[in-house]
This record gives C-alpha cells, structure tokens and sequence, in this order.
C-alpha cells in the first residue's frame, strides 16, 4: 500500500494514523503482533517513520513492545470503553455547559447543518454516514467549549471508541433516537442554557453506552 505523500503531513505522522486507524478499526487485532520490516513493506517506506510511529502508539498504550516479536497490539477492551464511556458523560457535560455559554451564530448554524444531514442519513439508515457526522457534531461543541485541554481528551476519546460508536447505531431504533438526544443538545446550546445543554448532552452519552456492542 502506498501512502498518499502530496497532503501537507509529514511521513511519520501519515505512518502513524495509518496504523492506529488499523487497530482502532480492527484491522491490526487485539493480540496480534506488528512488525517493523513487514509494516515498512507494506506501507512502501523505510523502517524509520514506522519505528517512530510504533513508539508514539507505545506511549499511546496501543500497542506493547514484546522483546523478540516485535510490537503486540493491545488496542481498546471492553474495560477501557467502560472508561471511555463514564470519562465521556462527565466531560462532555462539562464541554456543553461551556458551549452553551460561549457558542457563537457562526457554530450554530454549523451544528444545524449537521443534524438536516443526520435526519437525512437516519431515514436513508446510513450508519457510516451517521457515525461521522456524529463526531463532526460533537468537535463543533468540543469548540464552541473554548478549552483546548477539554477538546484534546475529549478528541482522543471519541477516536478510541469510534467502533463502538458505529456498532451502537446499527441497534433497532437507536439512530433515531440518537438523532432527537442531537437535536435536544442543540436546542439547549441554541437557548444558550448550559443546565439544560449538560443534562441533554448526559443523557445522549449515557444511552449511546447502553446501546454499544463490540461483538
């Protein structure tokens, strides 16, 4: 597989997101082992940006440095989604109180274009669609929010728990629902209530945990 080296990205970081979207997608599974030399000819690069990119995935605890195997993925379990989820509801309750307060005309009318797509890609039942702009959705809160501290956990954890964010809206009903918990988030941040914005963002956190399936 060659790398697309014309965006503005170094190599190593290129190498990087490939890897780490391979073992949060499943791709590089849970258990398995990640090679330096088969990586390098794989991706078509020398073995330096992928050295590099394995050790920043170390320091991520993705992955484990075995001595004479090479890097075992250790990816995401389900313990770590529990934590995931719990972490979510705490902090993104937080971010939407922020936004409630701190949102401009120019961010709502962002979101608002989200959700005619989503009630869009909820009738059409397009879940690909919807798990994407269901993270669009929540960076333009995460912003509105005004803490880079805040957007940067909450960024990395909405990544980490993508699969399960995905597997949660193939559940009978759960797109729709998801898309009026949206719509309640919105209509709070619109009214600038952060009490209001914080209980609806909860809520939405907490019923997508109930609904996520790892199988």
């Amino acid at each position: 597989m060659l790398l697309d080296t014309n965006e503005k990205q170094s190599l190593t970081a290129k190498v990087y997101n490939h890897i780490r979207d391979g073992i949060l997608d499943g791709t590089y599974p849970i258990g398995g082992y990640l090679v330096e030399t088969r990586l390098a000819e794989e991706l078509a690069v020398s073995r330096t940006p992928v050295r590099e990119a394995l050790k920043q995935l170390e320091l991520e605890d993705l992955v484990q440095s075995i001595p004479n195997r090479g890097m075992r993925v250790q990816g995401i379990t389900d313990a770590d989604l529990e934590d995931i989820y719990i972490i979510r509801q705490l902090l993104e309750g937080q971010a939407a109180w922020w936004a409630a307060q701190r949102i401009d005309e120019a961010q709502l009318n962002k979101l608002a274009e989200k959700l005619e797509l989503m009630e869009m890609y909820t009738r059409r039942n397009d879940v690909v669609q919807l798990a994407h702009l269901d993270g669009e959705f929540h960076a333009i809160i995460f912003m509105a929010a005004n803490s880079r501290i805040l957007r940067h956990v909450l960024t990395s954890l909405h990544q980490n728990a993508r699969r399960a964010r995905r597997s949660s809206l193939t559940a009978p009903s759960r797109a729709d629902e998801s898309l009026q918990e949206h719509r309640a988030v919105f209509q709070a941040l619109e009214a600038h209530d952060p009490e209001r914005a914080k209980s609806a963002m909860e809520k939405h956190v907490k019923n997508a945990h109930r609904y996520y399936d790892l199988e």
